[in-house]
């Protein structure tokens, strides 16, 4: 490589990249965890370096100029390559001392996890864990997290999965909402009931009906994103939502609907990038929650 030709600051270039991709200095800057000014500087140095013009204002924000659009997506290369030099560090690290990162659904992350980072803790108090609760899928490729717990089979090739388990969902009432509606015997009766749905679409309708319900959008007054405040309402009486069992029927508050005509499979499946698999850290937790999960 002729590094002579090299002759401008990589960090410049971060800079230029993370504020194309945000639209504004202020929202680089709050990405990159900087001041606005900084990030304004740094972008303009890069130009004054190369002699190009990257981004021109309009209203409050800024586009890219045509030299900017053609460089940007050779600066977004380097970002790759850096994420990845970072990933094969991360895995080739033996120390166990340092964090792990865990992406997890909500319930499982309030109801399941607890006893299991216990014992991790416990066992290598070394270890520090983060638990990012959350519905999305995180991006583990981007190292949005180290180990991620879904419940369906990634299929990403540059992933590493295990399934953990198979586990069952019902739906779930409180014995008082229930005989408020008179106490349903057959899947026809439930259409008189109201369910907590998990978003605006009409996916837990249309999944219902697949199994022989006869309901639509009247019988979803309720919308949550959020499974906790979903379940809450559901242990309140405010309604009938989905559960795993394990949660579901450990809970006096509630009770199964219809459990012989109701029923949802769920698997629960472990995956981590198979660069940062490597990690001795890493292993271990991945192993223990797949310990945990199973048991």
């Amino acid at each position: 490589m002729d590094w002579s030709h090299v002759d401008f600051d990589w960090n410049r270039a971060r800079a230029f990249l993370v504020t194309a991709e945000e639209g504004s200095f202020s929202a680089a800057a709050r990405a990159l965890d900087s001041t606005q000014p900084t990030v304004g500087r740094q972008v303009t140095a890069l130009e004054e370096e190369l002699d190009v013009i990257l981004f021109e204002r309009v209203g409050r924000g800024l586009e890219l100029t045509p030299t900017g659009l053609e460089l940007v997506e050779h600066a977004r290369a380097m970002a790759e390559s850096a994420l990845r030099f970072s990933r094969v560090a991360t895995g080739q690290s033996l120390s166990l001392d340092g964090s792990v990162s865990i992406s997890v659904g909500e319930v499982i992350a309030a109801h399941m996890l607890p006893p299991i980072l216990a014992e991790i803790r416990a066992r290598h108090p070394g270890i520090e864990i983060e638990i990012v609760a959350t519905n999305q899928v995180s991006d583990l490729g981007r190292r949005e997290a180290d180990v991620a717990i879904r419940n369906f089979r990634p299929t990403d090739p540059e992933l590493v999965t295990r399934k953990v388990c198979d586990t069952e969902g019902y739906l779930y009432a409180t014995p008082k909402y229930l005989a408020s509606i008179g106490t349903p015997k057959t899947l026809a009766d439930l259409s008189r009931a109201e369910f907590i749905a998990f978003d605006t679409t009409d996916a837990f309708a249309k999944g219902l009906n697949a199994m022989g319900f006869a309901v639509s959008a009247q019988n979803f007054p309720w919308v949550c994103g959020n499974q906790l405040v979903q379940w809450s309402l559901v242990q309140q009486g405010a309604g009938v939502g989905a559960m795993m069992a394990k949660v579901g029927d450990a809970d006096d508050k509630v009770v199964r609907v219809l459990p012989k005509l109701a029923r949802f499979p769920v698997p629960i499946w472990l995956t981590s990038h198979r660069e940062v698999r490597t990690s001795r850290r890493v292993r271990i937790v991945f192993d223990m929650l797949v310990e945990g999960l199973s048991g």
